[in-house]
């Protein structure tokens, strides 16, 4: 018992077993003392009751299976478990938990080494990549959506600017004779500061001084005061990242309603601005077909067809260091509960689930099929096939049409 209980305590050290309920704690190591699991058995058993606490559903006591046989008390432990996992979510009696009603932010100015222009962290040769490149004007984002992976890289109530942002986008020396897509929303949301500490400014001059350079802004703010007060290049596109009210509510803690952001693109819409529209990540829940396709016949519906530059999906993909971040916060979501599969190196959606969705988006925009461009993030290359009929060969080809299509839809001549 002594040697047990020795190895018992060793084990938790580096597990979730402090942030537990006392009552589950209490559970867990008399189950554990009885029965002599393993190591990774009790590690696994550990992570089960965090993850039930955290998607509000049944806890570990309510689930944990009357047997005195370790293999079989932990192999329909873990059935039990997959059965929550895996079937569709619900947030119907789902109860929110230390959801910050306001962000507190600190913020910082810095002098950054070198510059923050290179591609697309999560491009990939397993996925097909459109080889977007970025520029991190900020660091860190003051929104609080569940699933998002910059909070695994950066310190979420620190702001930092870089102090010669300005400065190194007039020096970047860029090919005159080449197209260019920037994105300024991968390590912050392109539009939530407005034009603190001048960044706005910044890079309406580098747009208009680069006229190849296609400069997308991805937010899911609704702040547009320096675009509507301002003079907009016209190489600019304005990209909102889109869900369905439910997923708004439950998982994108701090964000403009839809409603507001749907407002705000109408808006740069009317003042000529070129928008796009990003379903990133589609989740699954029940009805949430229906309730998707609610907002996709919003946007058929005041947006016309010349006005809109793009629209992307995509889905929940998840690494190892994201899932241990949300275990270590203190909050509820479902966000983690989906059946994962591995999904090139991340876990995902099985690719039935991803088809069905998919599927589903694209053929919603049927009437913008030839006039819009339509891609999928982060997918392998036969998704597009499964869902769209059609798929590129390479990366290279995918970039191409991509920037061909926006740079017809801007006005712009094509160089690439």
């Amino acid at each position: 018992m002594n040697t047990y209980l020795e190895k018992f305590n060793d084990t938790i050290e580096n597990t979730f077993y402090a942030k537990l309920p006392e009552n589950e704690q209490t559970f867990i190591k008399e189950k554990s003392l009885q029965l002599k699991f393993s190591y990774q058995e009790l590690k696994q058993i550990i992570d089960i009751a965090r993850d039930l606490s955290m998607w509000h559903e049944k806890n570990i006591l309510e689930i944990f299976p009357d047997h005195n046989q370790k293999k079989v008390v932990f192999t329909r432990l873990r059935k039990a478990y997959e059965d929550i996992r895996d079937k569709p979510n619900s947030y119907k009696n789902f109860e929110l938990k230390n959801i910050p009603q306001e962000q507190k932010y600190t913020f910082t100015t810095e002098t950054k080494e070198g510059f923050g222009l290179g591609l697309c962290p999560v491009a990939s040769e397993k996925t097909r990549c459109c080889n977007l490149l970025t520029l991190d004007a900020v660091e860190s984002c003051g929104f609080d959506c569940s699933y998002c992976s910059i909070q695994s890289f950066y310190n979420q109530n620190t702001i930092t600017f870089d102090s010669g942002f300005a400065d190194k986008l007039l020096n970047l020396n860029l090919d005159q004779n080449k197209t260019y897509h920037i994105g300024t929303g991968q390590s912050s949301d392109s539009l939530m500061w407005g034009n603190r500490e001048g960044i706005l400014d910044s890079l309406f001059r580098f747009a208009r001084e680069n006229p190849n350079v296609i400069l997308e802004f991805k937010t899911k703010s609704d702040n547009i005061k320096h675009f509507l007060e301002n003079d907009v290049p016209t190489n600019i596109l304005c990209t909102y990242s889109l869900n369905t009210q439910t997923i708004i509510d439950n998982e994108e803690h701090l964000t403009a309603s839809l409603n507001k952001r749907v407002k705000a693109a109408r808006k740069l819409a009317d003042k000529g601005v070129k928008v796009g529209f990003h379903f990133h990540p589609i989740v699954e829940y029940e009805n949430y077909l229906e309730e998707y396709k609610e907002v996709y016949d919003k946007l058929i519906n005041e947006f016309k067809v010349g006005e809109v530059a793009l629209i992307s999906f995509g889905t929940l993909t998840f690494i190892k260091p994201v899932i241990k971040q949300l275990r270590e916060r203190e909050f509820r979501t479902k966000i983690t509960q989906i059946p994962h599969v591995n999904a090139s190196g991340k876990t995902s959606y099985p690719d039935a689930t991803k088809v069905e969705m998919f599927k589903h988006a694209y053929e919603s925009f049927k009437p913008w099929h030839k006039d819009v461009f339509f891609y999928l993030c982060m997918e392998e290359h036969s998704m597009w096939a499964k869902t769209f009929g059609y798929e590129y060969s390479t990366n290279n080809d995918f970039e191409r049409a991509m920037l061909a299509s926006y740079a017809n839809k801007l006005d712009m001549e094509f160089l690439l």
